[in-house]
């Protein structure tokens, strides 16, 4: 019952928006990730907007995102969507095949947000659309990193490693295994593929997941980093490791017996408040080339849908939330990428220095990102139910990493296909 009057209530409010008392427009905001940790951040920023814009009220509804892209299925099935809505490349072109979201190219040109987003960003989300259209206003980016322990590096005169060469040889260093410590820590359970493809594609410097159709994931020297990695299991990462999702590696981390752990910056309040200024972070290092590649995580942003009877409202939330003021409130808040470049020079961002190391990254004209295929409806299954057990088997030597990755790239060109003749 309880369940049946949350979902009742979303309809509701969703379905409320529309002229409010005294001329007063009501626009609805979905939260794509409501919760204790960003409720309290939009609630600002919803009370400065409606100070700024007395005629427009925001009813806000933070949504988990464990279920978030079901509730917007629902409610455009429905005919029941917000006005507004947070969404990230990982169901955006979902959104959009569904004919859902406004596209909002004219809307940024003609505002004060034109030239002002981060290009990288703005790249993946038109990247994720079938027509190359930007759906969703980028907000804040994320980036995949290697967190390390700035007091162990010192104690074993180590610098940041530059190459994954060095940061197997770092972390073989950093293992005292009588002592239960360890150099680095994998993670080989839920989740464990999508960083392993980061790493793949960090170490290779192949520049694109499809080439010609067929999917690059099985690229030779991308196997080369799987094995390198799985060569450090049980040598020099606990044992563990095979089983661990994000909660199990960061509590071995945090917890202080691991030197060096791969997440990325949506880690930083966990590091930082577990270990203060013991811990930096530096990007993923290159292979032989060189050459920086770098698979974004999915870019967080904000979509204006089709079906509302107030857009010209729900634009300006949109070009309010994504402004340098609120963009950089967000973003200090929650330890991420600004998409607004005006923030690029915002004292938080200096005294942040895995925000800034990640925006040098980003800026670096000689980095290339190398976005996954998000928009395809298998991608989610293959990378995740299909592949990750047999990660595993790579990890206890039961299956050769070539082969692993030949799977699931057989998998991908034959999803990149389907997605081809349906386009």
């Amino acid at each position: 019952m309880r369940a049946l009057l949350v979902v009742l209530a979303l309809v509701l409010s969703a379905c409320s928006s529309g002229g409010g008392d005294g001329g007063r427009t009501t626009i609805v905001f979905w939260d794509n990730n409501g919760g204790p940790g960003r409720t309290p951040i939009y609630e600002e920023l919803i009370k400065r907007f409606e100070a700024a814009n007395p005629d427009i009220d925001v009813e806000y509804v933070g949504i988990p995102s464990s279920s978030v892209q079901q509730k917007y299925d629902t409610a455009i099935a429905g005919g029941s969507t917000p006005d507004v809505g947070g969404v990230t490349t990982s169901y955006l072109a979902h959104l959009v095949g569904q004919d859902a979201l406004v596209a909002l190219d004219d809307r940024v040109e003609g505002s004060g947000l034109r030239g002002k987003l981060l290009p990288s960003l703005v790249e993946t989300v038109r990247q994720t659309a079938p027509d190359d259209k930007l759906y969703s206003v980028p907000s804040s980016g994320n980036m995949d990193v290697v967190w390390y322990r700035t007091d162990w590096f010192t104690q074993a005169g180590i610098t940041p490693p530059r190459t994954w060469d060095e940061l197997v040889a770092a972390a073989e260093k950093l293992t005292d295994r009588a002592a239960n410590r360890y150099g680095y820590t994998i993670r080989g359970g839920a989740g464990s593929v999508f960083q392993l493809l980061t790493e793949a594609y960090s170490y290779s410097g192949v520049t694109e997941f499809f080439s010609g159709g067929k999917s690059t994931v099985g690229d030779e020297r991308n196997a080369e980093l799987v094995g390198k990695v799985a060569a450090l299991y049980k040598k020099a990462t606990p044992e563990a490791d095979v089983n661990n999702s994000y909660t199990q590696m960061v509590a071995q981390f945090t917890g202080g017996s691991v030197g060096m752990m791969h997440h990325n910056l949506g880690s930083y309040g966990d590091v930082t408040k577990a270990l203060g200024d013991r811990v930096a972070a530096m990007p993923l290092p290159v292979g032989p080339s060189g050459k920086r590649t770098v698979v974004p995580n999915p870019t967080d942003g904000f979509a204006v849908f089709k079906n509302s009877e107030n857009q010209d409202a729900a634009w300006k939330f949109v070009e309010f939330l994504t402004s340098k003021e609120s963009n950089s409130y967000w973003n200090e808040k929650v330890g991420q990428i600004p998409a607004n470049t005006d923030v690029r020079d915002a004292a938080w961002i200096a005294s942040n220095q895995p925000v800034k190391m990640a925006l040098g990254v980003l800026e670096d004209p000689a980095t290339v990102t190398v976005p996954a295929p998000v928009y395809l409806p298998q991608y989610s299954s293959i990378t995740k139910t299909d592949s990750e057990p047999q990660y595993q088997k790579v990890l206890l030597g039961e299956l050769a990493p070539q082969a692993f990755l030949d799977e699931m790239a057989t998998k991908l060109t034959a999803a990149q296909k389907e997605w081809e003749e349906r386009k």
